[in-house]
């Protein structure tokens, strides 16, 4: 992002950032506003974001300005890879390391084999239930809401697409996976879905966004790099 220039960032520019753990995908939109406002004094900037990712998640989030914003359908339409970590043996609420675990249970007769044989359950088409804490909407009301105030509420399954879906390290009960996916994979319920299906549990404990389409994080900034990059 080293031809970053007014005109450029007015007329409409796709940037790539890296999302530190717990900045919320708005916080990164909100921060590159207000820096380029500031460093180019203007009143007003379009700004958006191609696909929120969690707050305890770290990686690539890509930002549209200007008329770049109308290519944000379709980046969000393009298949992710993740990385991570799943902890096999307990659950949250939450799918996640948001809440605390709720449920432990038996390990003792997951070995090596048992978990390559269960991969392929979740490659290609599968039927996924979102987590009851996320942003999806139901009668008007966020999900996360309904969670918040321990009210139950029916959840449909439906339907995503899982190119690729490895372990790429076992260290026992903690498994680093990697999977390229289509939009709207909740990988949380991934985790929840894959420890039930070793008769166990797990829920999702590290994850990094590392591509969107052909848009790697390793050409991404930082907050940081991007304040000295637009000052210089």
């Amino acid at each position: 992002m080293d031809n970053l220039t007014l005109d450029g960032i007015k007329e409409g520019q796709i940037l790539l950032f890296d999302k530190p753990l717990h900045w919320t995908s708005f916080q990164v939109v909100n921060k590159v506003r207000w820096l380029i406002k500031q460093k180019f004094d203007l009143k007003k900037l379009k700004v958006g974001h191609a696909g929120t990712l969690d707050p305890l998640a770290t990686g690539l989030v890509i930002l549209c300005t200007g008329k770049a914003t109308k290519t944000i359908e379709s980046l969000m339409g393009q298949t992710k890879i993740y990385t991570g970590e799943f902890t096999v043996g307990a659950t949250t609420p939450s799918y996640d390391m948001e809440t605390e675990v709720d449920k432990t249970f038996e390990t003792s007769h997951i070995t090596t084999e048992l978990i390559q044989n269960t991969l392929p359950q979740f490659r290609g088409e599968i039927m996924q239930r979102p987590p009851i804490f996320s942003a999806l909407k139901k009668e008007g009301k966020r999900l996360y809401e309904y969670a918040r105030k321990g009210e139950s509420v029916d959840i449909p399954k439906r339907q995503v697409n899982i190119d690729s879906f490895d372990i790429i390290q076992n260290n026992f009960p903690k498994l680093n996976f990697k999977i390229q996916c289509s939009k709207g994979t909740y990988i949380r319920s991934l985790a929840y879905d894959f420890g039930e299906a070793l008769n166990s549990g797990a829920y999702l404990s590290e994850l990094r966004r590392t591509q969107i389409g052909d848009y790697n994080v390793k050409k991404a900034l930082s907050i940081e790099d991007f304040e000295k990059l637009i000052e210089d």
